[in-house]
């Protein structure tokens, strides 16, 4: 087993558990999921010195683009009204990324249309917006109307970028690297079951489960997974009913009305967790074509019905 060193931490919102197999847990909360950091080390302190290198990156990414926290730079931004506003290169990549899934999903993937969370609650309730509220919306949403380049970022007054949908993924991504940075055990990083994976263990494969739609975290397959990511979208958590009709929380920018007749989840391996977090979305975005996307991609991918 590869060594690690650690280093001095002593935060208690990190719990460290050990597992079978040699392995240890490193567990915290981030970005309104639970998170899991998972080490091929015999040392705890160890574990809880790499994992809190995860835990930190995740609490960065989000202080730095939660539409929830008013200081936040993605605030900033969407405060701006219009007036341009300086943004480092990290925003400028994210934004980037979301470009590239805007035009790989013909509009679909817009981060402009966060907004539409104004209208939809999805509490599992039966409350569906009225038609009226939905259309208002519809202005406000179009990645095209924003402007950025090298001098900043332009959101035009009343619209808003929301990045709940790459964030996670990318801080999946950003903490294995930094994991490989200080140590060269099998790690596994599992942000809200968005997860990538540094290499094998010295048993083999990890094994990940995908829930079952509509269980209590019942495991419907088992994935092995040595290396890459995997990212898991779905509505089984989010969503409406009424009158036996299903709404997801999956909306279609174009009529800001949940998407019908598509999968009830889906899983994606890719390289890193951005593809296959970008690809699990687009897929469900597509509907009833979900699987024809998919294949198309060449992906690696699981769709339950």
């Amino acid at each position: 087993m590869a060594e690690c060193k650690p280093f001095a931490v002593g935060d208690e919102s990190i719990r460290v558990e050990p597992r079978p197999g040699g392995i240890h847990a490193v567990l915290f909360s981030a970005m309104a999921s639970p998170c899991e950091v998972l080490l091929e080390v015999d040392d705890a302190q160890v574990a809880r010195s790499i994992g809190t290198l995860a835990a930190e990156e995740a609490w960065r990414i989000e202080a730095k683009f939660s539409r929830y926290r008013p200081d936040s730079v993605l605030s900033i931004i969407n405060r701006s009204a219009g007036k341009a506003v300086p943004a480092d290169i990290e925003t400028l990549a994210l934004i980037d990324f979301a470009e590239r899934c805007f035009d790989l999903s013909d509009g679909l993937f817009d981060v402009t249309s966060g907004i539409l969370r104004r209208a939809w609650h999805f509490d599992c309730s039966d409350r569906i917006p009225g038609e009226d509220a939905v259309r208002a919306l519809l202005p406000s949403i179009g990645l095209r109307k924003i402007n950025w380049d090298s001098e900043g970022i332009t959101v035009p007054e009343g619209m808003e970028i929301d990045l709940g949908g790459i964030a996670k993924e990318y801080a999946v991504d950003r903490a294995i690297k930094l994991i490989g940075g200080q140590c060269s055990s099998a790690a596994l990083v599992n942000f809200g079951g968005d997860l990538r994976a540094s290499g094998p263990t010295s048993k083999g494969a990890w094994e990940i489960g995908v829930e079952k739609p509509d269980s209590d975290r019942d495991a419907i397959l088992v994935l092995e997974l040595t290396s890459g990511a995997l990212a898991t979208s779905g509505d089984t958590h989010r969503y409406l009913l009424r009158n036996d009709i299903r709404y997801c929380h999956i909306l279609d920018p174009r009529t800001g009305w949940p998407v019908q007749n598509g999968p009830r989840s889906v899983t994606v391996a890719a390289g890193t967790c951005l593809e296959a977090g970008m690809l699990a979305t687009i897929a469900l975005l597509q509907g009833q074509h979900a699987q024809q996307f998919l294949d198309d991609t060449g992906a690696r991918h699981w769709c339950l019905w």
